[in-house]
C-alpha cells in the first residue's frame, strides 16, 4: 500500500472550511475502515484503562508502569508481571499536539503536520463512545491553543479542525513542546489518557514534565518523523533551511557527513525513546514514509495482545 493511500490533503491553508470538513471525514472514514476489524471492545484495546479497579495480572512488557507490578504472582511465575486496571466507564482523553514549524516538513507524500492530525484522527475514534470525552492543547512555540475536554461528534470534529488549523509560530520563533506539557499539567485534570504527538526533535528539555504527566495519567507518546529527520540524501551541493530559525546554510552532502548525521539522528531518537519509556509511556513511531495507520494497528495488536495475555 502506499504511504499517501489513506491520508487525505489537510493543508489547511490551501482548504476552505467545506473542505477541510470532507477532508476530515474522508480521513475517519478511513480510520475506521481500517482499525473497527481488529478493534472489537473498549479503548483498553489502546493502553490500560486508568480506572482505579484492579484486573488481571499480566507479562510486564517494556513501558509498562512498575509501580503496578504484581509482586506475588512475579514470585511465583518467576516472571515479571504487572497488575493491569480496568477501566474507568468514561474516559478522559487529551491530545499534546506540537504545531511548530518543523512539522511542516515533509519529503514524502504529506507532511508531518498532515500525520499528526491523522494520528489525532485515529486516537479520537479508538478512544470515542459510551461518554468518553477528548480535549486538546496545541503549542507552536509562541502560543498554546487550548480545546476543553467534551463529548460527542461533533466536538470531535471541532477539536480536529482545531489541531488542522492551528497556524505555526513566526519564523525564528522555535518550538514549546515542554509548554504544551505544562498545559495540560496545570490546571491538574482528571486522570485519564493523555497522548503526545510530536517529532521530538531539538532539546529534551520536557522530561520532568512528562515524568509528572505520567504519574498522573496513562501516556502514551507518538512520534511522527520524515525520512529526511533520520537521513540525508546523497546529493551533493545542498541548501539547507531550519524551519524553526529560518536560518539558512549551503552544504555539501558528502558520504563522511551522511554517516555523521544518520549516527547522531539515530542517537537522539534513541535518546528520545529512553526518555519517554523512562516517564511511563510506550511510543509509537510513524513515518511520512510508510502507511502509517497499517504501523498504528501493528501497535495497537501488539497491545492488546499483551493485555490479554493477563495471568490470574
Amino acid at each position: 500500500m502506499a504511504a499517501n493511500s489513506t491520508l487525505p490533503s489537510l493543508e489547511s491553508g490551501l482548504l476552505d472550511e467545506p473542505q477541510l470538513s470532507a477532508a476530515l471525514k474522508s480521513l475517519e472514514l478511513t480510520v475506521r475502515r481500517k482499525l473497527d476489524g481488529v478493534l472489537q471492545g473498549e479503548h483498553q484495546g489502546l493502553i490500560p484503562g486508568p480506572g482505579s479497579e484492579p484486573g488481571e495480572a499480566r507479562p510486564y512488557q517494556p513501558g509498562d508502569d512498575i509501580r503496578r507490578m504484581e509482586w506475588s504472582v512475579t514470585a511465583r511465575t518467576t516472571q515479571p508481571h504487572v497488575r493491569q486496571m480496568i477501566a474507568d466507564r468514561e474516559l478522559e482523553t487529551w491530545l499534546v499536539v506540537d504545531a511548530s514549524a518543523s512539522l511542516d516538513f515533509g519529503t514524502v507524500a504529506h507532511t508531518k503536520r498532515e500525520l499528526a492530525v491523522a494520528a489525532s484522527s485515529a486516537i479520537v475514534h479508538l478512544t470515542s463512545g459510551g461518554g468518553n470525552r477528548h480535549g486538546a492543547v496545541v503549542c507552536t512555540g509562541d502560543k498554546i491553543v487550548r480545546v476543553p475536554a467534551h463529548a460527542g461528534r461533533a466536538h470531535d470534529l471541532s477539536l480536529l479542525k482545531t489541531i488542522a488549523t492551528t497556524r505555526r509560530a513566526e519564523p525564528g520563533v522555535r518550538g514549546d513542546l515542554k509548554a504544551g506539557l505544562e498545559a495540560l499539567r496545570r490546571p491538574q485534570r482528571r486522570r485519564g489518557l493523555a497522548v503526545v504527538i510530536s517529532d521530538f526533535l531539538g532539546p529534551i528539555d520536557w522530561e520532568r514534565s512528562l515524568r509528572a504527566i505520567g504519574a498522573h495519567h496513562e501516556l502514551l507518546a507518538i512520534e511522527v518523523l520524515d525520512p529526511r529527520d533520520l537521513e540525508l540524501p546523497p546529493i551533493g551541493d545542498v541548501t539547507l533551511a531550519d524551519a524553526e530559525s529560518g536560518e539558512i546554510r549551503q552544504v555539501t552532502i558528502t558520504e563522511s557527513l551522511r554517516r555523521d548525521f544518520a549516527d547522531a539522528a539515530r542517537a537522539h531518537q534513541q535518546k528520545v525513546h529512553r526518555t519517554i519509556r523512562g516517564c511511563g509511556g510506550p511510543v509509537l513511531s510513524l513515518r511520512t514514509d510508510r502507511d502509517w495507520i497499517n504501523d498504528m494497528v501493528k501497535f495497537v495488536g501488539r497491545r492488546r495482545r499483551g493485555l490479554a495475555a493477563g495471568v490470574g
